[in-house]
């Protein structure tokens, strides 16, 4: 079977979700494949934090930092993005509900005043709190936060709604979802890429690889070598009454997130590591992170550290060597695109508008020469 369209988009994870809509909000015929069911992998298990004010370089056991200066233009233009959304895509569960960032030594206050000069230079707004101003905003901080930086823009989305919502909308709109459908090859002849999924094939100018996890074996059958690194991270969920957190509370120097969801849990994420990345199955979770994760929540709101614990779960994330995101079109694979890394969740919409002004022969707005996947790739051989 052979099916010819404008764009192929490898992945109905969020990225691939909110790609496919803006492309064919854009006119373009648009086919997304995905190995399995949409949204059941790193998007549906993430902890959907939507990161507007610089967070954390580091997560747990993570080596190289993360340039976070150099993200805050991005995560401007996303947030415009997710609140545009947010007015055109029904039941996208998104809750900007404004968030702290907190800190409890002296080094990390530094981090957060020096964080707030360049916020504010990217038009963030954030306001840094004193620690007893933190405490009066929110009595549930304990008395080790020093200090605090309140940012209105932060928030969250939900996972098992945000992706799935974009990939209806994007359907309703004229696109077309094939579930189910793992890609087994690709290849390129006369510009144009002949995407093979089992017995169909789609013919398309341009293909985007936004696979997460396996967005290097998807670009290793069209001879490109991407180097990217999938891993696992672990989050926890804690009972709790209704309205107990209405806020996303992180910490500047170390991996830790917690806000309410819809369902009443408190979500706890913040990068902690799960067991070794699998390909077909979740890995395993780590004691160890289960007790570093609750030890953080215990220290810092004393008060949520007492719930109990309701589940743990891990999801799969993809990691470039220098921690930063990945997008744009692959030298020497002319109109292969690909997008993903760090802040994924987060940058979905925005990695979805500039996938869409490249694809169409536009220049971004902004300068994303940083993040080109030609840092990350040699050539192989078909």
């Amino acid at each position: 079977m052979r099916t010819e369209v404008d764009v192929v988009v490898i992945g109905a994870g969020i990225v691939g979700a909110a790609t496919a809509l803006a492309l064919t909000r854009a006119g373009s015929r648009v086919a997304v494949l995905d190995r399995t069911r949409p949204n059941t992998a790193g998007s549906g298990t993430t902890a959907g934090n939507l990161h507007i004010q610089t967070i954390h370089t580091r997560r747990p056991g993570q080596g190289t930092a993360v340039d976070v200066e150099q993200l805050l233009p991005l995560q401007k233009s996303t947030s415009t993005l997710w609140n545009t959304l947010n007015e055109t895509v029904p039941g996208l569960g998104l809750n900007r509900c404004g968030g702290f960032m907190v800190a409890e030594t002296e080094e990390q206050v530094h981090a957060l005043i020096t964080k707030h000069r360049w916020e504010r230079a990217a038009g963030i707004p954030t306001e840094v709190l004193s620690g007893d101003e933190a405490r009066q905003a929110l009595p549930l901080l304990g008395p080790s936060i020093q200090a605090a930086t309140w940012c209105p823009w932060d928030g969250f989305a939900e996972p098992d709604l945000a992706g799935p919502a974009m990939l209806r909308q994007a359907v309703a709109e004229g696109a077309t979802v094939h579930p189910s459908t793992p890609v087994t090859g690709l290849t390129r002849k006369d510009d144009v890429w002949n995407v093979l999924a089992g017995d169909e094939s789609w013919f398309a100018p341009a293909v985007i690889d936004v696979a997460g996890p396996w967005m290097a074996p998807i670009a290793a059958m069209a001879g490109i070598s991407l180097d990217l690194v999938p891993t696992s991270l672990q989050m926890h969920s804690l009972s709790a009454e209704p309205r107990t957190l209405e806020v996303l509370v992180q910490h500047v120097g170390e991996g830790m997130s917690i806000k309410q969801d819809r369902a009443g849990r408190l979500v706890l994420g913040g990068g902690w590591p799960a067991g070794e990345f699998h390909d077909t199955d979740a890995a395993l979770t780590r004691l160890d992170s289960t007790d570093g994760n609750l030890a953080q929540v215990r220290r810092i709101l004393p008060t949520l550290g007492q719930k109990r614990l309701l589940d743990t779960w891990t999801g799969p994330v993809v990691t470039t060597p220098d921690e930063m995101p990945v997008t744009g079109e692959i030298d020497g694979a002319a109109g292969l695109f690909v997008a993903g890394g760090t802040y994924s969740f987060t940058f979905a919409p925005l990695w979805g508008h500039i996938l869409t002004e490249l694809v169409r022969g536009g220049k971004p707005e902004l300068d994303i020469s940083a993040f080109s996947p030609d840092r990350l790739v040699h050539l192989t051989t078909h």
